[in-house]
C-alpha cells in the first residue's frame, strides 16, 4: 500500500472479496523520513501516514517493512550507474522485478504467510493454453502499466495480483469514494519516489557524488558548437537546456561519457528502424519461437504508441550484458535512449522485453561508446 487511491482500492477489493488482507508500506530510503509538500511522493511519511488510516478503514493489520538494503542494490545504484554510463534508466521496472514482486514477495510468504503481492498497477494477468501464467494490458489503455512489469518471471507473475486491471481510473476514484477511502480524491504520484525535487541531478550529487565536467557539444558532422555542463546531466532526445541556438532544433542524438562528449542531430537523426536489446527477458520464461525471428509491436517508452515489429536474436544470455536481440520496426521509432526499457507485445499479450543498447555511430562526427560494438550471433 502506497498511500494512493489505487493500491487503497486495491486491497478493498481484495477485501470486500473475502481475501485476507495484509497492508504493507514499503520504507525504501530516507525520503521516507520527510514530509511530501504537495502529497504526491509514495514513499514519504504522509505517504505511510495515508496508508495506515486506509488500513484501519478497511479493517485490516498494517505493516511498515524496511527494504532499504533492497531498493539501493536494485534499484538506486543501478539508476545512478546508468546514468554516470551515458544511459537512461527506468528505475519502475527494476522496483517491480526486484522489490515488490521480489524482495517483498519473498517475505510476504515467510514471514506473513501470504499467498500473493496485490498492487495498484492497472494490468491483468491470466492462463495461456499452455498453463503458463501470461501478463496482460489494462482494459484503460491509458493507464496500462505493463510496460514497467515486463520482467516479471513466471514464479512471479503466478502469485501477482492486479485487481485494478479491468477498471478505469475514474472508476477506481468512484469505488474510493464509495467506500470513503481516506486517499480517494488524492493527487497522483508524479516523481521519482527517491528525488523528491523532481531533478534526478540532485541524486547523482548528493548520492553518487557526481561532479559535473564540461565537455564539447559536436553537431552531426563532427563541429563542435558549443560546451555541455556534464554528460551524466543530460538525455537522448533532449532538447531543452542546450544552450546552443543553431538555426533549427537540435536534440542530443549520443551520449559518450568516457570523452565526456555529447553530438546533437536535427530530429529525423534521432529516427530509427534497428533497436538493439540487451539483458533481454521473456514472461514465459523462452522467446515465442526460441531462437527463431518472431514478429511483435514494441513500446520504447511508456507513453509511445507500440510499432509494428520483426524479432531476431543476436546473442545467447552468455554475453556480458544478457541476451541480445535485434528489433527492426516498419515504421521509424524516434529517440531510442540506451538503457530505457524497450517492451514486447502480442496484442494484449505482453511478451518480454530488455534494455536499449547503444547504438554503432550513425555518422561520422558520432562517437563511439565502449560497448558499442556489436556481439556476434
Amino acid at each position: 500500500m502506497s498511500g494512493g487511491v489505487d493500491s487503497s482500492v486495491a486491497a478493498a477489493l481484495l477485501h470486500e472479496g473475502g481475501h485476507e488482507v495484509v497492508g504493507v508500506w514499503m520504507r525504501l530510503h530516507d525520503v521516507a523520513d520527510t514530509y511530501s509538500e504537495f502529497k504526491k511522493s509514495c514513499c514519504s511519511l504522509d505517504a505511510a501516514d495515508d496508508a495506515r488510516r486506509v488500513a484501519a478503514q478497511l479493517g485490516i493489520p498494517f505493516y511498515v517493512m524496511n527494504l532499504e538494503r533492497e531498493f539501493d542494490a536494485g534499484v538506486l545504484q543501478p539508476f545512478l550507474d546508468a546514468y554516470l554510463d551515458g544511459r537512461t534508466p527506468s528505475p519502475c521496472v527494476d522496483c517491480n522485478t526486484y522489490v515488490k514482486f521480489g524482495a517483498l514477495l519473498g517475505r510476504a510468504r515467510h514471514l506473513y504467510d501470504c499467498d500473493a503481492v496485490a498492487t495498484g498497477h492497472y494490468a491483468r494477468r491470466g492462463v495461456g493454453p499452455d498453463g503458463r501464467a501470461r501478463l496482460l494490458r489494462a482494459r484503460d489503455a491509458d493507464k496500462d502499466q505493463t510496460y514497467f512489469l515486463y520482467g516479471l518471471r513466471q514464479d512471479q507473475l503466478e502469485h501477482a495480483r492486479f485487481p485494478l486491471g479491468e477498471l478505469t481510473k475514474p472508476e477506481v476514484r468512484e469505488v474510493a469514494r464509495s467506500l470513503g477511502l481516506a486517499t480517494a480524491d488524492k493527487p497522483e504520484s508524479q516523481e521519482i519516489c527517491f528525488v523528491p525535487g523532481g531533478d534526478y541531478r540532485d541524486a547523482l550529487r548528493d548520492r553518487a557524488g557526481w561532479v559535473p565536467a564540461a565537455g564539447p557539444l559536436l553537431d552531426r558532422d563532427g563541429e563542435r558548437v558549443g560546451e555541455h555542463r556534464g554528460s551524466a546531466g543530460y538525455t537522448v532526445g533532449q532538447r531543452q537546456g542546450l544552450g546552443v541556438a543553431l538555426g533549427e532544433p537540435r536534440y542530443v542524438s549520443r551520449i559518450d561519457p568516457l570523452t565526456n562528449t555529447i553530438t546533437l542531430g536535427r530530429r529525423e537523426d534521432l529516427e530509427t528502424t534497428t533497436v538493439e536489446l540487451e539483458a533481454a527477458t521473456f514472461i514465459a520464461g523462452d522467446a515465442p519461437r526460441g531462437s527463431e525471428p518472431f514478429h511483435a509491436e514494441v513500446r520504447i517508452r511508456h507513453r509511445a504508441a507500440p510499432v509494428a515489429a520483426n524479432v531476431r536474436r543476436m546473442s545467447s544470455g552468455r554475453s556480458p550484458r544478457g541476451s541480445r536481440w535485434l528489433i527492426e520496426t516498419e515504421t521509424p521509432v524516434w529517440a531510442a535512449a540506451p538503457g530505457q526499457a524497450a517492451v514486447l507485445y502480442d496484442g494484449d499479450v505482453v511478451l518480454g522485453g530488455g534494455r536499449i543498447a547503444r547504438p554503432e555511430p550513425a555518422w561520422p562526427g558520432a562517437t563511439a561508446g565502449h560497448d558499442a560494438t556489436p556481439v556476434p550471433a
